[in-house]
């Protein structure tokens, strides 16, 4: 085993010790973090470094100020300081294979089924398609693009519907396929309009990895959609990208970058010509998602009226970038909810969020799950047990029907909640449908 990789494990009599097993156990990452320091000799600003956590919020969690209860959070910490999965209640990590393990082929390897071997053999192989695609007709027209914009509204309904997961080749074969018509001669026009359809295309590709909590990857692709929406000086999808950015911020504990990257979003969209009050609204309700992560109470406040404030000004006649059109009344009242959730207002979240769940359509199942759990989350913080408990009932169905990590993780982040309350009528029911539902959510949860 490299030196490097050895490096990094935790002694073994510390992974086997009693009080770090119930630690684990407890999530308990203050007396975690201690164990660590005491018996690894790994201090808190290597702890910081290798969990992607600043070295102020580890101090926070060791003096017992701060708890961390994001999932991908926990498995940061469970990679960067290579404890087992299953010590913190998480499915196996990669990297707990063991080196030396490889695959031993078959004597007498399977021949393939004839299904198969029809089905590869009626597609035609990789040469011939690229010899197919330098015949094919490659003459543009407005109908192109206009045909490509059609297809990537459609690709963000069936997002909403179903989830990304399955839908992210189709997305990353087609933005392939723009940017391969970018490298030709095109007049001005044409070659704008492409270069905005790869950047949309980008983008879209990285929030499917972002709502499968695929963090890096997104990443990758908000930057290339951010690059090609810059070459062609499209400052209001700049701005989009970077908002975009900024709340996968929020969701990696990251409140700082949020809150910059949002910041550079608003100055974007200030520098672009015919901004609407639309796509202003909208990054004013991100900038309130970055304040309220901070706990900054105040700045959120403000953010939010300012949000609404330019809400008021939208007019029928705004020439609003497609991309925008999601942002309507009922996403307003929403978010303004879930940024009062976020600073533990829940009083002020609660109605907000239920009015916005009546207004959400039936096909958005990830919207309805989504806003569900939230809904359900203010209520238990306000004591009202039963009413959260049928809420996130509520949301199961949906969360069943969409391929969404984001989703499934709030749902685990509510079920831990009811951890004082597991043995009230209220969770044993929900705990009871969540088990049928969606019985990998609660598979090798502690039981009471």
């Amino acid at each position: 085993m490299p030196e490097p990789y050895r490096s990094k494990e935790l002694p073994v009599s510390l992974l086997t010790d009693p009080a770090m097993i119930e630690a684990c156990q407890a999530r308990d990452f203050g007396r975690i973090f201690q164990l660590v320091k005491a018996r690894a000799g790994i201090y808190p600003s290597t702890i910081a470094r290798r969990c992607d956590l600043t070295p102020s919020r580890v101090g926070e969690v060791m003096a017992g100020r701060r708890q961390l209860l994001h999932m991908d959070v926990i498995e940061r910490i469970s990679d960067g300081l290579r404890i087992p999965g299953h010590m913190l209640g998480l499915a196996r990590r990669s990297w707990e294979t063991p080196q030396n393990l490889t695959a031993v082929p078959r004597e007498s390897p399977e021949e393939p089924t004839p299904t198969d071997a029809q089905v590869a053999s009626g597609l035609p192989g990789a040469d011939v398609d690229s010899i197919l695609a330098l015949a094919a007709e490659r003459d543009l027209s407005p109908s192109t693009l206009d045909a490509l914009h059609s297809s990537i509204a459609d690709y963000w309904r069936r997002d909403d519907e179903h989830g990304g997961e399955t839908l992210r080749p189709a997305v990353v074969g087609q933005l392939r396929y723009v940017v391969g018509l970018l490298r030709e001669q095109r007049p001005t026009p044409m070659r704008n309009g492409l270069h905005s359809i790869a950047a949309e295309l980008a983008r879209l590709t990285g929030w499917t990895y972002f709502d499968a909590r695929q963090y890096n990857q997104a990443r990758a692709y908000f930057t290339e959609a951010l690059g090609l929406a810059k070459a062609v000086e499209d400052r209001q999808l700049m701005a989009n990208v970077l908002a975009c950015m900024s709340l996968q911020a929020t969701y990696q504990d990251k409140p700082g970058d949020a809150l910059a990257l949002v910041t550079a979003a608003q100055d974007q969209a200030r520098g672009a010509e015919g901004t609407t009050p639309r796509v202003q609204a909208m990054l004013a309700m991100r900038e309130a998602f970055a304040h309220a992560v901070l706990g900054n109470r105040g700045a959120t406040h403000r953010a939010i009226s300012e949000a609404h404030s330019h809400f008021g000004r939208i007019s029928a006649d705004d020439p609003d970038p497609a991309w925008v059109a999601y942002f309507d009344e009922p996403k307003l009242i929403v978010d303004t909810g879930i940024a009062h959730g976020r600073l533990g207002e829940a009083a002020l979240a609660e109605p907000l969020i239920a009015d916005a769940l009546r207004r959400e359509p039936r096909s958005n199942h990830r919207g309805r799950a989504f806003h569900a759990l939230w809904l359900a989350r203010t209520q238990l913080h306000r004591g009202k047990l039963d009413e959260a408990c049928h809420t996130a009932m509520d949301a199961l169905a949906p969360a069943a029907a969409v391929s969404s990590r984001r989703v499934a993780g709030h749902l685990r982040e509510f079920y831990e909640q009811l951890e004082p309350f597991r043995r009230e009528t209220a969770a044993v029911a929900f705990e009871a449908r969540l088990r049928e539902a969606l019985p990998r959510q609660v598979s090798g949860s502690p039981r009471p």
